[in-house]
């Protein structure tokens, strides 16, 4: 027997050999909490608006998913705030904003892509507490690729010209951002750096269950001095959403969120002559081959579903595994999945973190419930959930038939659908038999499979012998009801500007 130890806060586990040798079990880790003493959290949080804060009529609980509490009280906008906001923005953008040469623009970006760095132990603490992931992926993942986007998108401000070769690239304006709980953070580097890049202003609206990194991010923005009304953040629930789509100040909005919202969000922009965004949700599928491989693809499966709850647009939700090697893959998930560590989101030991909220918990329970139903098998690994809190279990169904709910919807928790194919043709037909064309991923050790499958994926983004890898300069979207334009790279900056011949 050998032992070994992981870095980043003593995360000691045991290896016991076994006849495949292929993951480690009997795992047993010391507590390792990412001390949170020196995150400052206010009791109450009003809005920002032209730079300023600004107090709501109403307010609003946020509550830590893994224990309940609450951690603080927010500002909820209503119709009269968001027309201030929207103001705001319109006087920022005709006065100061959309004059500025990109080269000045861009150092205001980079000097919040320094502030994030220098600050990212705090606002991964704090990303964690509000929305329930794992700090591991808070501190590993989300602050590094905030940071980057911020990086990037700053050095594209001056070079708009190049990008759209033979166009005059012009600001729309103000642009209304609406982002999801998921990643809240990431979602607002993601809406943000690119919009202010090109010159817009913005009002940002986060989620009403995760507001906190947002209303931080509001403060990194007064530290880097930008010009008051240059970005506006109001919090609130769906009617404050609703009264930023529907605003007539507006050029344009972008949103991250669930179908059913995107679909009511285009109905009401119709004839509005507004711009639109929309990334959307998504029922993204794994291929596994018989030539894959295997051991790499399960850890690709338990990334993309497990390590983020299934809290991720692009999940890989389903699993489509080759017949021959079904058994054997199914078998080292389950196997992965007893080592799966549940808990405090703030241990650095925690694989899976607590669901977002009580209201996606039942979510995720009944759709889960209505798998049995119809008739899947459903295996939960053994891991006993704390007392309190929003938790659930890994998850998965074999015998899933294509009509099954479980295939077809978004889940948005740790819950994996399995079926088999025989023929590539099978595996890519059932793939791209949902409502939905986010993602997928592909594992195989045939370079011409990858080509032919991603070529018949309807599929925006996919990956291949990989999962869940992201970077800046990549767009990032989807077809059919996974939404409408790209984010990030090149063809995300066009989505926030007026091309001109």
């Amino acid at each position: 027997m050998a032992a070994e130890r992981a870095g980043g806060g003593g995360r000691a586990r045991k290896v016991v050999p076994k006849s495949d040798h292929d993951f480690v079990t009997g795992t047993s880790y010391a507590p390792a909490p990412e001390s949170s003493d020196h995150v400052k959290l206010a009791k109450n949080y009003d809005l920002f608006i032209g730079g300023k804060w600004v107090k709501a009529g109403k307010r609003m609980k946020t509550v830590n998913p893994a224990t309940e509490k609450v951690l603080a009280e927010v500002g909820e906008a209503g119709a009269k705030e968001v027309d201030l906001a929207v103001k705001a923005a319109r006087k920022a953008h005709d006065s100061v904003w959309g004059k500025m040469p990109g080269r000045e623009r861009g150092k205001y970006l980079f000097r919040v892509a320094r502030l994030l760095q220098e600050r990212a132990r705090e606002f991964a603490i704090i990303e964690s507490m509000d929305g329930g992931k794992p700090i591991r992926e808070s501190r590993d993942v989300d602050l590094p690729l905030v940071a980057a986007h911020f990086f990037y998108h700053a050095g594209w401000a001056d070079k708009l010209e190049y990008a759209f070769p033979g166009r005059k690239p012009r600001p729309l304006g103000v642009a209304g951002q609406i982002i999801p709980w998921n990643f809240p953070l990431l979602m607002a580097a993601w809406k943000l750096a690119p919009a202010l890049a090109c010159g817009n202003t913005v009002v940002l609206k986060p989620a009403e269950t995760t507001p906190l990194t947002a209303l931080k991010l509001a403060g990194l923005f007064e530290e880097a001095e930008f010009p008051d009304g240059v970005v506006n953040i109001v919090t609130g629930g769906g009617a404050t959403g609703q009264a930023l789509v529907e605003h007539p100040g507006l050029d344009k909005i972008a949103f991250t969120g669930s179908t059913a919202v995107g679909k009511m969000i285009q109905r009401s922009l119709a004839k509005s002559g507004k711009r639109h965004t929309l990334e959307l949700g998504g029922k993204a599928a794994h291929l596994i081959f018989e030539d894959a491989p295997i051991n790499q693809a399960v850890e690709g499966i338990v990334n993309g579903i497990f390590f983020n709850q299934g809290h991720v647009c692009c999940a890989g939700s389903r699993l489509l595994v080759q017949e021959g090697v079904a058994e054997e893959v199914i078998r080292k998930l389950k196997r992965r999945m007893e080592t799966l560590v549940v808990g405090d989101p703030l241990d650095k030991n925690t694989d899976i973190g607590a669901i977002n909220s009580q209201e996606q918990l039942g979510r995720i329970t009944k759709l889960v419930a209505c798998g049995t139903e119809e008739g899947a098998r459903c295996w939960q690994s053994g891991q006993q959930l704390p007392g309190r809190g929003y938790w659930f279990k890994p998850t998965l169904f074999t015998d899933c038939a294509q009509s099954h709910r479980v295939v077809q919807e978004e889940i948005f928790g740790p819950v994996l659908a399995i079926q088999t194919f025989r023929t590539t043709e099978e595996g890519i037909e059932k793939a791209n038999n949902t409502p939905y064309g986010l993602s997928g991923g592909v594992w195989t050790d045939k370079g011409s499979k990858i080509f032919k499958v991603a070529g018949a994926m309807r599929a925006g983004v996919l990956w291949a012998n990989t999962y869940n890898k992201f970077d800046p300069t990549s767009p990032f979207g989807g077809y059919k009801e996974s939404g409408v334009g790209r984010e990030g790279g090149v063809h995300g900056l066009g989505g926030y500007l007026e091309l001109q011949e």
